[in-house]
Formats: C-alpha cells, sequence, structure tokens
C-alpha cells in the first residue's frame, strides 16, 4: 500500500460534527433567549422541562467532542465505555445535587428572600 491509500481524510466528519454541535449550541442559544413558558414553567423531576433539555443537549454535546475530538471511536471498546458512562454517570449525579440542593435552598430561603426576577 501506498501513503495515500493508508491515509484517510476526516474532513467530511469534521464539518459532519461540527454542524451537529453548532445546531444543537443554536438550540440551546434560542431556547435561552426565548425561554418559552411551556418549558421553563413545566416542573418535572424537582426542576423545569428547559433545564432538563439544556441537560441533555449539554450531555450530547459533551458525547460527540469526547467521541471524534478525543478519538474514542479509534479506541477499544472497554475503554470507550469506561470513559464515556463514567463522564456521563458523574455529571448525571452532579447535575441531579445541583438540582436538589437549589430547589432545597429555593424552598427555605424563598420565603425570607424578596428574588428579583
Amino acid at each position: 500500500m501506498t501513503h495515500a491509500q493508508e491515509h484517510t481524510s476526516h474532513t467530511k466528519l469534521i464539518w459532519k460534527v461540527f454542524g451537529i454541535l453548532s445546531v444543537i449550541t443554536t438550540v440551546e442559544v434560542i431556547l435561552g433567549i426565548l425561554k418559552p413558558d411551556a418549558l421553563h414553567l413545566t416542573k418535572l423531576v424537582g426542576t423545569s422541562l428547559l433545564n432538563i433539555i439544556f441537560l441533555v443537549l449539554t450531555l450530547v454535546k459533551a458525547y460527540y467532542i469526547t467521541w471524534f475530538f478525543m478519538h474514542m471511536a479509534d479506541e477499544k471498546k472497554s475503554l470507550r465505555r469506561a470513559v464515556v458512562w463514567t463522564a456521563i454517570i458523574y455529571i448525571v449525579y452532579l447535575a441531579t445535587l445541583l438540582l436538589i440542593e437549589g430547589s432545597y435552598i429555593n424552598d427555605v430561603l424563598g420565603p425570607l428572600t424578596k428574588w428579583n426576577y
């Protein structure tokens, strides 16, 4: 094999991933600016549906970045699972703790504080 045959260009893949990440980021920004009442005021699992959508979109972006830009697609299956699943479980755990504690602080300090929003 010649050197040209061994090397495959990933330019299309990089642009595809860039496009996906750009679309997800654009959706996040638009949702953050518009803050639709149907999503913002609907409570699900102790937080608004909008927060859950942001968490899911952020996890999808983190997955794509890890998978393609950290070259996890080329690694062994066990290493990929160890890195990706550990990160996802850790992020979901931290987000859950933050939402629970934030809700608790709001419930406790809400009556004592005038929130300006």
